[in-house]
């Protein structure tokens, strides 16, 4: 994760937006931060966009307390 931006994860991956590539690559990295199957994680809003919504299919309270974790690091 790449920080924190208005209260928002920061997903920074190395791949160029062409062909899907970058928003693929979100995916993974969301998926393997959260332990879920890359299957679980969807853009939900802004597959061309800069800023995106992923959805992230699993235990809401482990999601939640993966989530606290990750927050906890980057700041």
């Amino acid at each position: 994760m790449g920080g924190l931006y208005s209260g928002a994860l920061v997903v920074r991956v190395r791949e160029r937006a062409v062909d899907g590539a970058a928003n693929e690559a979100v995916r993974e990295a969301l998926a393997a931060a959260f332990g879920v199957p890359t299957r679980h994680v969807e853009c939900l809003r802004g597959r061309r966009h800069r800023h995106k919504h992923f959805s992230i299919e699993g235990d809401e309270a482990v999601l939640s307390d993966t989530l606290h974790l990750l927050r906890s690091q980057v700041n």
